[in-house]
């Protein structure tokens, strides 16, 4: 009995061309899962302005669930030492995510006393977010910015932000 290889080749090529086409079908569909949504990607960043804010007032914003202070700075409030105050024109700026570096909390800003205070376990931070007393092993957090313009970007790292990084990592 003859074995018709004609047959045979067209089957083992179909075969093969269909397993291909679903293989790359399969990787092309994991490949796009990995990338963020578009949704997700526009909750990355938030755009604050801070052209209308006064000396020595403080803003509350949301970034990515967690809230961020933006503290404009008055003539008599200490300088960073580290460098990490945030210059928008010729104006200085404290932003730092308001969550403590002990247990979480959110530490509130007393004015009179220019600190951020946790009312949890004591904790102080001064107008720069280092702590200063109590229980907080580290200071606030400084989340990724860029300025632009009057804008304060949260979510994208600018120059500013970039020559600091280092120094947060430490």
């Amino acid at each position: 009995m003859a074995v018709d290889e004609s047959k045979r080749d067209f089957i083992l090529t179909a075969l093969g061309s269909f397993a291909g086409i679903g293989g790359a079908a399969a990787v092309y569909s994991m490949v796009k899962t990995w990338d963020p949504l578009p949704s997700v990607v526009a909750a990355g960043v938030t755009k604050v302005d801070v052209s209308s804010m006064q000396a020595g007032e403080i803003r509350t914003v949301e970034f990515r669930g967690k809230p961020v202070y933006i503290l404009k700075k008055t003539p008599d409030m200490a300088a960073s030492k580290n460098n990490t105050n945030v210059k928008v024109g010729s104006d200085q700026y404290t932003v730092v995510v308001a969550i403590c570096t002990h247990l979480g909390c959110i530490p509130a800003y007393e004015a009179d006393k220019k600190q951020f205070k946790c009312a949890c376990h004591g904790g102080e931070f001064d107008v720069n977010g280092v702590n200063t007393f109590g229980p907080p092993p580290k200071p606030l957090a400084i989340p990724p910015y860029k300025v632009v313009g009057n804008t304060i970007v949260l979510g994208e790292e600018g120059e500013e932000y970039k020559k600091i990084a280092p120094e947060l990592k430490a």
